[in-house]
């Protein structure tokens, strides 16, 4: 769609939009006098800020949020920014503060002029001085240790661990930080977790203080060793995150066992693959998942899965609902092991800094999940990129909705806890309004999301009518995003920043993201984060220059603090090293993602390097010619870009699936689709790419992590034909 600049915009224009008259004449009032306020010199960026400030709020149709948004950028080229740092504020966020103290001794007098300004540097600075850098950080996050480290990084000589040893010589607990109060200025009367069951909408926002957690979380442990297990033994978690899942989680590491994190979605064969590549000794499930008025029954499927020894959580009310195997525990039953410790302080089991403390996996779609381990320093690392990054710290609130079979689970809560802020916490479905009103209720500061859902709240209009204005910002993981949904996102929050977060759970966080000392492009990520270099890999293979542009797989300098450095069930160097590229003598780190350095220095994300296609001899990703496809008709939902190769071989052919917004169009004329497709990728993308085929679909297939597995699709369509229904 075209839109007009500013100047030219009318009150029949937003009569179009649905807009009334008085409010039109107060709207073009508002923006004329921006406009005049304002030389032809003034940035684009600037104006902007003053009209998503001054005019733009969530009750005013989005479509008028869009041509504003396009027709102040109308023109400007690529990455136009969708928020800028406010110079006057930027020393109180937890990098800036930071920097105002120590940022001429770390940068040097000369080089270091404010936070915003001197970002980079900075960034720069915790690649190549990382025993300076990240000792401040764990100074700054009050990590505990009960031996410190001898040194921040131990290089490998011998080849077999490039990443190097972390932290060598310390010994730590994790939980032991998240458990602690005085040195992170909070009180034991300070609420750590506030949450909500699906279906208690109306009541107040129930609230767990940081003693009642250290109560519950020592009881536990208590408990646990009750058990008599043997030391650092693996146990599994397989229930919704909910505070239950909580103090379970933080009581298993403070008693120096394993977690197994078991998404609680998985069949009984997919829980039982992990229980088995883990050797986990017990497993942590509930009776059942509630949902609206269906009832999921979750032990169940541990039982099939041939489970050992579980202890068993009632999903409503003080009892399970069903009968045990033998041996199994009820929840009460487990507790009651404890005898009369309650209240009684659990020592935290101190170990070494590369000790395993989480068996997560990865969400493969062919074969054995990899079992990747988080060491100590893995939680230290999430807490870490949560400070610095989605500037986390005492008195905020973070929601993000997940599950601790997933690595955002660790994440929210070591990111929370370690930072000293409250984690939020919604029992139920994140789609609808109930999960809006609980991020007013819980007054959320901090909204964790994935694309997915944000398409999932504009469809739906979930959010609307619902008060997010205590947003600071927000954090999106998990796939890559669309500009206009995220436009929609910030909308809804009166603009804060949306801080994209990629990593994965080898790394234990992100490896690239956002600031909020840096101007934030929508879908699109402004730094590497701080600790790790990033390379581009060009067509012969090697690093492209450090500052060009261009696409490619991405690589990682080998010494990031916190990734993995062992599998359970692989061989970890030939799955991360092996025929890589080297950089200045150091051999650089496999990651598998496409991914694009912009003019203007931004980065985005282009899916995975295997969803690349080549079209006439020319290399593409799926993302790009998806992000075209999104907008290309309204009763679009989303869709897939598959190469897929002929029966009888030849060039890929470009197959378009297509998810309607309305399942009773599917008879939707698919030719007409496939012209409007056609057009716009070959006037947006490139003129010879063709569309061969449009297919529709009630969904997408998609791992348990939401990423779409086009992997799937491309076997159903070169095994079924292009004219196949799927």
């Amino acid at each position: 769609m075209a839109y007009k600049s500013l100047d030219s915009i009318t009150r029949s224009d937003l009569k179009a939009l649905g807009i009334s008259d008085d409010v039109s004449y107060k709207l073009l009032r508002d923006l004329q006098d921006i406009i005049s306020n304002h030389s032809s010199a003034t940035p684009p960026p600037e104006r902007w800020i003053e009209i998503s400030r001054r005019i733009l709020h969530p009750d005013l149709p989005f479509s008028f949020h869009q041509m504003m948004y396009y027709g102040c950028y109308k023109d400007y080229g690529p990455d136009p920014p969708a928020w800028l740092p406010d110079p006057k504020v930027a020393s109180l966020t937890n990098v800036g503060g930071l920097l105002e103290r120590r940022g001429r001794e770390f940068l040097g007098d000369d080089s270091y002029k404010d936070p915003i300004s001197s970002f980079s540097s900075f960034q720069d600075f915790s690649v190549s001085n990382p025993e300076v850098y990240w000792r401040t950080i764990l100074d700054e996050l009050n990590i505990l240790f009960s031996v410190p480290p001898k040194c921040v990084l131990e290089k490998d000589t011998s080849g077999d661990n490039p990443g190097g040893s972390w932290l060598p010589g310390a010994y730590l607990n994790p939980a032991r930080s998240c458990l602690s109060s005085g040195s992170k200025r909070r009180s034991d009367d300070d609420v750590v977790i506030r949450w909500r069951n699906e279906g208690s909408d109306d009541l107040a926002v129930n609230n767990m203080t940081l003693l009642e957690l250290r109560s519950q979380v020592w009881l536990a442990a208590h408990a646990l060793n009750a058990l008599d297990l043997e030391e650092e033994s693996a146990i599994a978690i397989d229930m919704p995150m909910n505070v239950e899942s909580v103090i379970i989680y933080l009581a298993i590491v403070l008693a120096g066992h394993v977690v197994v994190s078991i998404a609680d979605s998985f069949s009984p064969r997919e829980i039982s693959t992990r229980l088995k590549i883990s050797k986990a000794k017990a497993v942590f499930t509930q009776d059942e998942i509630i949902r609206g008025d269906k009832s999921i029954p979750l032990y169940r499927r541990v039982v099939d899965a041939e489970a050992p020894l579980a202890i068993v959580i009632p999903a409503r009310g003080s009892f399970v609902r069903m009968n045990l195997r033998e041996n199994d525990l009820s929840w009460n039953e487990f507790l009651g092991k404890a005898g009369n410790m309650r209240g009684v302080e659990y020592i935290a089991v101190e170990k070494p800094a590369g000790a395993c403390t989480n068996i997560l996996f990865s969400s493969g779609t062919t074969g054995d999940p990899k079992a990747i381990p988080w060491t100590n320093i893995s939680p230290l690392k999430s807490a870490a990129d949560a400070w610095c990054h989605l500037d986390v710290h005492q008195g905020d609130v973070v929601a993000w909705p997940t599950n601790l079979g997933w690595m955002m689970g660790p994440w929210l809560v070591y990111a929370s806890l370690i930072n000293g802020a409250c984690m939020a916490l919604y029992n139920g479905s994140p789609l609808g309004p109930a999960f809006a009103k609980f991020v007013q209720d819980a007054e959320v500061t901090m909204l964790g999301v994935i694309p997915s859902i944000v398409r999932t709240w504009q469809n739906s209009n979930s959010t609307s009518g619902y008060d997010w204005s205590r947003i600071r910002c927000f954090g999106s993981t998990g796939e890559a995003s669309n500009v206009d949904e995220y436009l929609w996102l910030m909308s809804r929050a009166h603009y804060k920043p949306v801080i994209e977060y990629c990593g994965g759970t080898e790394i234990g966080g992100s490896f690239v993201t956002g600031s909020l000392l840096q101007p934030q492009s929508l879908a699109a990520f402004s730094t590497a984060t701080m600790g790790c270099k990033l390379f581009i890999l060009g067509e012969d293979g090697n690093p492209l220059p450090p500052e060009a542009e261009g696409v490619g797989e991405l690589a990682l300098y080998p010494h990031v603090f916190g990734a993995s450095s062992t599998l359970l069930n692989g061989n970890h160097y030939n799955v991360y090293f092996k025929g890589m590229p080297t950089f200045q003598g150091q051999i650089l780190r496999r990651h598998g993602d496409l991914f694009e350095r912009t003019s203007k220095g931004y980065y985005r994300a282009h899916g995975r390097a295997d969803d690349t296609m080549n079209l006439g001899g020319i290399k593409v990703g799926s993302i790009e010619i998806e992000r075209v496809c999104n907008s290309v008709d309204d009763s679009v939902l989303e869709t897939a870009a598959i190469g897929v190769p002929p029966p009888s071989g030849g060039p890929e052919q470009l197959v378009i699936a297509v998810v309607l917004k309305n399942p009773e169009l599917r008879n939707h004329d698919m030719n007409l689709l496939k012209k409007s497709f056609n057009s716009e990728i070959q006037k947006k993308l490139n003129p010879l790419f063709k569309v061969s085929s449009v297919v529709t679909l009630p969904s997408l297939p998609r791992t348990a992590t939401n990423k779409v597995m086009r992997r799937v699709l491309r076997q159903q369509l070169t095994q079924t034909g292009l004219k196949s229904k799927l």
